[in-house]
């Protein structure tokens, strides 16, 4: 496995997924995905996924704010999931960007957005140490 490459791969999409953040707010599914978000230095705004809500009705808010919007669930069963149901609520409303999700799936060899942060210090420990 090419870690050097993954690494710069990823620190590439964290400078886009930054950039765009600025204006366009990005879903994830709970607090300790906001913290690890903002541990890599995301610094717009964030949106958990309201458990309070219903998924439509989570939806309905988001179409009433906002023209485009980041979706980053985790890439597991349940992630993948929101994902697609949220997509399919507001797909005539607002434009969801899902690309950042797929790059994290096929990158990473984990399954959540809350371990990003420690499993890209992971990596880099291991290009230290060789």
């Amino acid at each position: 496995m090419d870690y050097e490459k993954i690494l710069e791969d990823l620190e590439k999409t964290f400078i886009e997924l930054i950039e765009e953040n600025k204006t366009i707010p990005i879903i994830v599914e709970g607090n300790k995905d906001i913290d690890a978000l903002r541990k890599l230095g995301i610094t717009g705004e964030i949106i958990g996924f309201n458990k309070g809500l219903s998924i439509p009705d989570f939806c309905d808010r988001i179409a009433k704010k906002y023209k485009h919007i980041i979706i980053l669930t985790d890439w597991d069963r349940k992630g993948g999931y929101l994902c697609s149901t949220i997509k399919k609520n507001l797909e005539s409303q607002v434009e969801c960007n899902t690309r950042y999700r797929e790059i994290f799936a096929t990158k990473t060899m984990i399954k959540t957005v809350e371990g990003l942060p420690s499993w890209i210090e992971t990596i880099k420990n291991k290009l230290r140490l060789n």
